[in-house]
C-alpha cells in the first residue's frame, strides 16, 4: 500500500504538459500545478488572444496572471527525487496516438507488444508473464495494435482464428460449426501463409516489368540521340549545298532547314511522352512493390487478410508500349535529293521542289502507313542464303545448301515423334540448329518452307546456342509447332494467332532495327514484329526438330 501511495503521490508530481515531474512548480488561479518554464510557453503562444487559459480545465484568465514559485511542491519533488523514485519518463507514458497498457489500472502506459491469442495489449511491465510462465510461450505477440477487436466475432464474442474460403471471410470456431458449416475452411495462419507466396510472385512480376520499363526507356533514349543526330547531320549537309546555289536557292534552305526541325521536333516529343509514360508506370509500379512488401510484412493475419483483396491484384498491359515499329528517324534522303537537285539547272529545280518536301516528310513515316503488302515489294530485298554444315549436327543439309532435315534413325524417329518442342528445351539443342554462311546487313528478305516442328530466327552471332534460338537475348526466333506459332526472345514467349501457310517470309531492315515474321500466300499476313538495336551484323538461323525439314526458297 505504502508503494502504491508513493506511485500516486509521484503522478501528482507530474506537469500535464511535459508529462515529467515538475520543475519550478507554480500553481495558477484554478488550482492546477506546472512547471513554469511550460505553462509560460504555453501563455506565450495565446498572447495574440489577449486571453490565458489552463490546459487542463481551460478557465481562461484576463489579464495574464503572475506566476510565484509554489514551494510545498518543490520540496516534495525535492524529497521524491531523494529516495530515488522518479516518475516514468514521458515517453513510457499512452499518449493519444499510442497503444495504452490493457492491464495498467491507473496512468496508462505505453504498450510494447500485443498478443493475438489474449487479444490484449502489454506494457513492459504486463508482458513479463508472457515470456515467464509456459502457459503463455505459444501466444503470438505482435507490435502493438490498435484494432484488436475487430479480431472478435461479432457474433459469438470468441477470436477469429479460422479462414473461411468459400465466403473469403474470417470467423470463429463457432461460426465454422454454424452458419460457416461444411464450408471450406482453414486457419488463418495458413491462409495468410498462401496468400503470402502469392504476392511474393506478384512481387516478382513487378520486378520483371520494371526491369522491362527501365529497357525500354533506354531504347528511347537511344532512338531520340540518334534521330538528333541524324537531324544534325542533314541541317549541316543542306546548309552547305544551299550555300553554293543562287540566292534563289537560299530560301529553299530556310525551308528545308525548318521542315527538318519540325520533323525532329515532333519525333523528339513523341518519344519524350512516351517515355514519361514509362516513367510514371515505373514509380506506380514501384509504388505498388513498396506496398506489397509492407503487406507481406504484416503479422496480423485478419489485417493482412482484411487487405489483401484490395492489394493483390495486379493488371498488366499484354504488350510494351508501341515504342518499337518506328524506324530511326534518318535524313539521309534528305542530303541526297538536294545533291541532285544541286546539279541541274534553276527552271528544273522548280519542278523538284515537291519531290523534296514530300523526301523530308516522309522520313519519319510510320512503318504501318509505307508497309509493303504484295509479295513483289519484297522480293526487291531478296536475300540470298546457304546454310552451313556443321560436323557436330544431327542435321543434313542438301547439295544446294539450301535444305535442312533432321538426320535421325527410324528407330530414334519414333521414339521420339510425339514429343513436343518444349520437351526439347531440357537438352541441347545446338544439334539441330543450322546458320546461314552470309551474314546480314541493311534491308534483307528471304522465304523458307517448312514442315513439322521447326524455328525461323537470326542471332548476332556465327554460332548455334546451346539451348536453341530465343532463349537469350542474342536471337529473335518465330517457332512454328504444328501450325500454331510462338515467338521468342531472351527466353520471354509471344503466342501468335494459327496460320495454316507452310511459308514463311522474314523482313529484316537492319539500320531501321526491325525484324518482321510474314505468312506468305496470296497475301502477305504479318505474323509478329519486333524492333531492336543492331549494333553488328545477323546471321539467319533455322531448328529443325524430330521429323521436320526447312528449305529456302
Amino acid at each position: 500500500m505504502a508503494q502504491r501511495g508513493i506511485q500516486m503521490n509521484q503522478d501528482k508530481l507530474c506537469c500535464s504538459i511535459c508529462l515529467d515531474l515538475l520543475k519550478d512548480p507554480v500553481t495558477i488561479p484554478c488550482g492546477h500545478n506546472y512547471c513554469m518554464n511550460c505553462i509560460q510557453i504555453h501563455w506565450d503562444e495565446e498572447d495574440r488572444k489577449n486571453i490565458h487559459s489552463c490546459p487542463q480545465c481551460r478557465q481562461t484568465f484576463a489579464p495574464r496572471p503572475a506566476l510565484g514559485k509554489n514551494t510545498m511542491l518543490a520540496e516534495l519533488v525535492e524529497e521524491l527525487e531523494k529516495t530515488g523514485q522518479t516518475a516514468p519518463a514521458n515517453h513510457c507514458y499512452a499518449g493519444p496516438e499510442d497503444v495504452s497498457c490493457d492491464v495498467c489500472t491507473d496512468r496508462k502506459l505505453k504498450a510494447v507488444k500485443s498478443c493475438l491469442q489474449c487479444l490484449v495489449s502489454y506494457c513492459e511491465q504486463h508482458l513479463q508473464p508472457h515470456y515467464e510462465s509456459p502457459a503463455f510461450r505459444k501466444h503470438k505477440l505482435v507490435d502493438p495494435y490498435q484494432k484488436l477487436q475487430d479480431n472478435i466475432c461479432s457474433h459469438h464474442n470468441e477470436a477469429m482464428k479460422i479462414f473461411c474460403r468459400t465466403d473469403q471471410q474470417c470467423i470463429c470456431y463457432l461460426c465454422s460449426m454454424d452458419e460457416h458449416k461444411g464450408h471450406d475452411t482453414v486457419s488463418a495462419a495458413k491462409e495468410m501463409s498462401e496468400k503470402q507466396r502469392e504476392l511474393e510472385g506478384c512481387q516478382e512480376k513487378i520486378q520483371q516489368k520494371i526491369k522491362d520499363q527501365f529497357k525500354h526507356m533506354r531504347v528511347l533514349q537511344q532512338k531520340m540521340k540518334a534521330i538528333s543526330q541524324s537531324a544534325d547531320k542533314a541541317v549541316r549537309d543542306s546548309e552547305m549545298i544551299f550555300t553554293e546555289l543562287i540566292r534563289f536557292i537560299e530560301k529553299r534552305s530556310s525551308d528545308v532547314k525548318q521542315q527538318i526541325r519540325s520533323k525532329q521536333k515532333k519525333e523528339v516529343s513523341r518519344l519524350t511522352e512516351l517515355q514519361e509514360k514509362l516513367r510514371q508506370e515505373t514509380i506506380d509500379l514501384q509504388q505498388k512493390k513498396s506496398e506489397l512488401e509492407q503487406l507481406c510484412h504484416m503479422q496480423d493475419c485478419i489485417t493482412f487478410l482484411q487487405k489483401y483483396p484490395s492489394l493483390s491484384s495486379l493488371t498488366f498491359s499484354e504488350e510494351p508500349p508501341s515504342i518499337s515499329i518506328h524506324p530511326l528517324c534518318n535524313f539521309d534522303d534528305v542530303t541526297a535529293s538536294l545533291s541532285e537537285i544541286r546539279e541541274k539547272m534553276q527552271d528544273i529545280l522548280k519542278g523538284q521542289w515537291t519531290k523534296l518536301s514530300a523526301t523530308v516528310s516522309e522520313c519519319n513515316e510510320l512503318p504501318s502507313q509505307r508497309e509493303h503488302t504484295i509479295r513483289e515489294e519484297f522480293l526487291k530485298y531478296s536475300q540470298h542464303i546457304t546454310l552451313v554444315p556443321d560436323t557436330e549436327s544431327r542435321i543434313l543439309i542438301s547439295d544446294s545448301k539450301k535444305k535442312a532435315e533432321a538426320s535421325i534413325t527410324q528407330s530414334f524417329l519414333k521414339r521420339r515423334m510425339l514429343i513436343e518442342l518444349r520437351s526439347l528445351q531440357r537438352r541441347k539443342m545446338s544439334h539441330f540448329c543450322v546458320l546461314s554462311k552470309e551474314c546480314l546487313t541493311g534491308r534483307c528478305y528471304w522465304e523458307v518452307t517448312w514442315s513439322g516442328t521447326v524455328a525461323v530466327a537470326v542471332t548476332n552471332t556465327n554460332r548455334t546456342p546451346v539451348y536453341g534460338f530465343g532463349n537469350d537475348d542474342t536471337s529473335w526466333a518465330l517457332y512454328c509447332i504444328r501450325n500454331e506459332f510462338e515467338f521468342r526472345h531472351d527466353n520471354i514467349r509471344t503466342h501468335i494467332s494459327t496460320c495454316q501457310s507452310s511459308t514463311i517470309g522474314v523482313y529484316l531492315d537492319h539500320s531501321a532495327g526491325t525484324l518482321s515474321f510474314y505468312s506468305v500466300s496470296d497475301d502477305m499476313t504479318l505474323l509478329h514484329r519486333v524492333q531492336a538495336t543492331f549494333t553488328q551484323p545477323l546471321y539467319a538461323g533455322f531448328f529443325v526438330g524430330c521429323g521436320s525439314v526447312v528449305e529456302l526458297k
